[in-house]
């Protein structure tokens, strides 16, 4: 059995029940622990498993770190996710932008697209929008102030996003599974999230591959709403297919 038709098989197995060992998953698939411990490591690495010693279970929900750390994660990949997002985005589109390190890293190619309106809750982007020299006209919803996003949450946020009509949100999340929709480890960045969806035309979602097959405690829409996803050329050709089922454009 090839490795790509046992991990599926292991990950259905360890989703059963609930914790398994090296040493049962050798046996049940008659080969060496080592080609075990090489496929969990990789189910891991994609967020599908939890590796404990001796085995593996099942993921438990994503606990983002802090915003630093986040912003160094997965960095060049971002920042392509960021170009790609400028070739989507139309001269003169209006956009609301969420906070996040994915969101922030498209900053300088967002920048070059002419005549774009920016609302944001993000105190970063607009400082990154500007370094870049943007010619976008920034409004910046305020609220109370979170200190380790630099980002603005809470009520008044929200009020004042449904002031606001866009052509188009587009959102970073902590987790991305096709079969249950996007999520995020903040009640109050999910709910940020979900007003911007309820007062844009589209949807834009950015997640890099890291950011599949894990959940998260706060749901911000299924995928039903969305209807581009932005990602990097590790995403697999399952969860590229999974979305594309789901009538989700695709650009990597």
């Amino acid at each position: 059995m090839k490795p790509n038709e046992r991990q599926p098989q292991i990950e259905a197995i360890i989703r059963r029940e609930g914790e398994v060992s090296v040493e049962m998953l050798a046996a049940r698939f008659d080969v060496s622990a080592e080609t075990i411990r090489r496929d969990l490591g990789l189910l891991a690495e994609r967020g599908r498993i939890q590796k404990v010693h001796g085995g593996a279970r099942r993921p438990m929900l994503v606990v983002e770190p802090s915003h630093g750390e986040r912003e160094i994660a997965s960095a060049a990949e971002k920042a392509m996710i960021g170009h790609r997002l400028a070739d989507a985005v139309a001269p003169g589109e209006t956009l609301f932008i969420d906070t996040g390190s994915t969101t922030l890293a498209t900053a300088p190619a967002l920048a070059t697209v002419p005549g774009l309106t920016v609302i944001t809750n993000s105190c970063r982007l607009v400082e990154r929008l500007a370094q870049a020299g943007s010619d976008a006209a920034i409004h910046l919803l305020g609220g109370r102030y979170g200190a380790d996003n630099a980002q603005t949450i809470g009520g008044t946020t929200m009020e004042q996003i449904a002031q606001f009509r866009a052509d188009r949100a587009v959102l970073t999340v902590a987790a991305v599974d096709p079969a249950v929709g996007a999520m995020d480890a903040s009640l109050d960045e999910s709910q940020v999230a979900r007003a911007m969806i309820r007062h844009a035309r589209t949807v834009t979602l950015l997640a890099d591959a890291t950011k599949f097959g894990r959940h998260a405690a706060f749901a911000v829409c299924g995928m039903e709403e969305v209807d581009l996803v932005i990602s990097d050329g590790r995403l697999d050709k399952a969860h590229r297919e999974a979305l594309q089922d789901k009538g989700v454009e695709v650009w990597i």
